[in-house]
């Protein structure tokens, strides 16, 4: 689908195309009317690590071995985020982080960071697989950053600076251990480590530790055998403690991904031969993808809210945000009333100054400034002498590498979802024989569109899932454009050979698995590198755009509008039956015919909403609680005629009965009518919780044609 194909079909589903990211709009979590919807990045952030101080919050996340690393975002309402700093520009630690000698350290690097403040200055803790615990200073989050190696075998941590001087770090899985730090970070204090929690307790990994009122808490991800959020609980720092699961099950109705079942960390770097997993095909097993790795953070005015990632097909890692509620001294992600299950859309934390909506990075760059953005980052440390910034373009010269995987100074930014088109301008005049440059997929399989020189000229390759189309070019200048559907987990190359000239796709459509060999989600590059083991010539890239069409979402929440609610369990239409409940019908029924199924959405304010029969039975009304929860018409509103719309994306969303804290929704097989008392949607939407929506014009017509994606 190229750019022009991408546009019609997102205006189709009810969303406004706004332009591409660098001048216009880029995904933010911020609904604009008082409310967020998960995930706040639609691009991988994986194990978040987040605290207050202030009124400020500050988050780390992995990087593993892209550089520059361990990336710090701030934030002033937990929903809205802006770039602050990397703590480091190289490891400078070996050859495999340097694409040199045969090495690399795709999937290894730097991870599940813990970041805290103490005593006036910040601290991030994270591991460096063959090189140990790496701690990182600084009394500016903007940096610069002091850099500590405390060596050891400490991974997966998180670390404590109690209220009696001592400084604890937890680590490893399943069977917990707990170590206490020299304040001065130049070791372990000697005989201090211990098992606090053994094996076989449901504890997993990617603790987070906390004292709360003289209490001690570790929230880990267990994976075994589904992604969830374990808790322990105790009343000295060593034990004993006792554990509870404080969320489960929630994807947000996300299936797991496709995936490559045959490589895998440590596993050689291969160039083919990949064996796929279905993801959507495997139905409603949870895998890793429900919420899992995470903690909770308190705002000043005592709310307390939870951070935690989630696998988002081809994205990667995600991280999304919860509110918290305490019952019996544990911090459950959720409502009061639906424990364990986070809601997609919610209220925003009441902080007292709350942000107006803006992405954390801008993604376009015409290389102008004379400096990278803080989005890109290399595969790999780079060679300084073999890249430069001039005249408004970015230049790498070509050096030897047997494929794109192996290519050192290739620069890298996130694919940015749920979908989006990159673009960028290549002049390949400076290349010499044997090189190739262009625009890639980091994965694996990975991909590219690229210009080639030989000694008959120039050629346009494209690799794509293992095949590889060639085309002689006119001339040495060349546009390359990639589309992505995250969700879907496809994409397409396209080209243009003159200034203004439509883009051409090339290639068949290829697919971005997510794999744990590099245990990162697809991302675009720009490379150079010369196929007979040589140096080569000059690439040189301009005007690098992000188009991201479903950034806004505005159109997604329809009120004003008048709409059909079709279930996505049976493909019944919500139905307000004059006996005076909700129900369901056929479209071919004489209550779809008589405006029974029509609902007009009335706003009410920081995105909750009413919904009004167009037959004159009245408002959908939540009456009782649990099973009889049933959804009434009743003439006027009330309490129970609040519902939160939850945006799922692609004309389908959930209503979140304010009144239950649950979900609207009817067993798909029984024939009953509906209720407000499910807890969540199962990752293939089939549950009879959630509705593909539709604008209905004044004569019935529909307006709006419906777009789901399977997952």
């Amino acid at each position: 689908m190229n750019l022009k194909q991408l546009v019609i079909a997102t205006l189709l589903a009810g969303v406004a195309f706004t332009g591409h990211a660098g001048g216009e709009l880029s995904w933010t979590a911020d609904n604009g009317n008082g409310t967020y919807t998960n995930p706040l990045f639609y691009d991988e952030f994986s194990d978040p690590d987040l605290i207050r101080v202030g009124d400020d919050f500050y988050m780390a996340g992995t990087t593993m071995h892209a550089t520059p690393g361990l990336v710090i975002l701030h934030s002033r309402d937990l929903v809205n985020w802006e770039f602050m700093s990397y703590c480091f520009d190289r490891f400078d630690m070996g050859d495999e982080f340097r694409l040199e000698n045969g090495k690399e350290a795709y999937g290894q690097g730097i991870w599940a960071p813990c970041i805290r403040y103490h005593n006036g200055k910040f601290h991030v803790f994270s591991n460096i697989n063959g090189h140990g615990l790496q701690v990182y200073i600084s009394e500016d989050p903007r940096g610069p950053w002091e850099h500590i190696n405390m060596g050891g075998k400490i991974y997966d941590l998180s670390v404590l600076f109690d209220d009696d001087g001592k400084i604890y770090a937890v680590y490893k899985y399943n069977e917990v251990h707990l170590v206490e730090m020299k304040p001065d970070f130049s070791g372990f204090v000697e005989g201090s480590e211990r098992v606090i929690i053994p094996a076989g307790n449901a504890m997993g990994e990617g603790h987070h530790m906390y004292k709360v009122d003289g209490k001690y808490y570790i929230i880990s991800a267990n994976y075994a055998p589904v992604g969830r959020m374990q808790c322990a609980r105790a009343d000295r720092p060593e034990g004993p403690y006792e554990t509870v699961t404080i969320s489960a099950k929630e994807t947000f109705g996300t299936q797991r991904s496709l995936s490559t079942t045959n490589i895998g960390l440590g596993s050689p770097l291969p160039d083919d031969g990949f064996v796929y997993r279905t993801g959507g095909g495997d139905g409603n097993y949870l895998a890793a993808v429900p919420l899992h790795q995470g903690g909770i953070v308190d705002l000043p005015n005592g709310d307390w809210w939870g951070f935690s990632m989630a696998d988002f097909r081809g994205v990667g890692r995600t991280t999304c945000l919860s509110p918290v509620t305490w019952i019996d001294g544990w911090p459950y992600f959720g409502l009061a009333e639906n424990p364990g299950r986070s809601p997609r859309t919610w209220f925003k934390p009441a902080v007292a100054t709350p942000d107006s909506p803006h992405a954390p990075y801008v993604r376009s760059d015409d290389f102008n400034s004379g400096k990278l953005l803080p989005i890109w980052q290399w595969n790999h440390e780079p060679d300084p002498r073999m890249w430069s910034l001039k005249k408004g373009r970015l230049n790498l010269t070509a050096m030897p590498a047997d494929n794109l995987m192996w290519a050192k100074n290739t620069l890298t930014q996130r694919c940015i979802g749920p979908v989006s088109t990159t673009t960028v301008t290549l002049d390949a005049s400076h290349l010499k024989d044997g090189d190739i440059a262009g625009l890639a997929i980091i994965n694996l399989p990975y991909a590219y569109i690229g210009v080639e020189h030989g000694t008959e000229g120039y050629f346009l390759e494209v690799r794509s899932d293992g095949d590889s189309v060639r085309t002689a070019l006119p001339s040495p200048i060349v546009e390359l454009g990639v589309d992505v559907d995250l969700d879907a987990q496809t994409a397409q190359f396209s080209y243009s050979t003159g200034a203004g000239n439509e883009l051409t796709t090339i290639g068949k459509g290829f697919t971005l698995p997510y794999q744990l060999k590099t245990f990162q989600g697809s991302r675009t590059g720009l490379f150079a590198f010369n196929r007979t083991g040589r140096k080569g010539g000059r690439a040189s890239f301009d005007d690098f755009t992000v188009y991201e069409p479903m950034a806004d979402r505005k159109a997604n929440l329809p009120t004003g509008k008048v709409i059909s609610l079709r279930n996505l369990g049976n493909g019944s239409y919500a139905w307000a039956n004059p006996h005076g409940m909700l129900h369901q019908a056929s479209k071919n029924s004489d209550g779809y015919a008589n405006s029974g199924c029509f609902f007009k959405v009335h706003d009410r304010g920081n995105g909750r909403v009413t919904l009004e029969a167009m037959n004159g039975t009245g408002y959908l009304t939540v009456v009782g609680r649990g099973l009889s929860s049933d959804v009434r018409m009743l003439p006027a509103e009330t309490d129970g005629s609040l519902f939160m719309w939850q945006d799922m994306l692609r004309g389908e969303c959930q209503l979140l009965s304010l009144k239950t804290g649950r979900y609207v929704g009817i067993n798909p097989t029984t024939g009953e009518p509906y209720g407000a008392d499910s807890a969540g949607c199962d990752p293939d939407r089939k549950d009879g919780t959630v509705f593909g929506w539709e604008i209905i014009d004044s004569d019935g017509i529909v307006r709006q044609t419906e777009t789901h994606t399977t997952y």
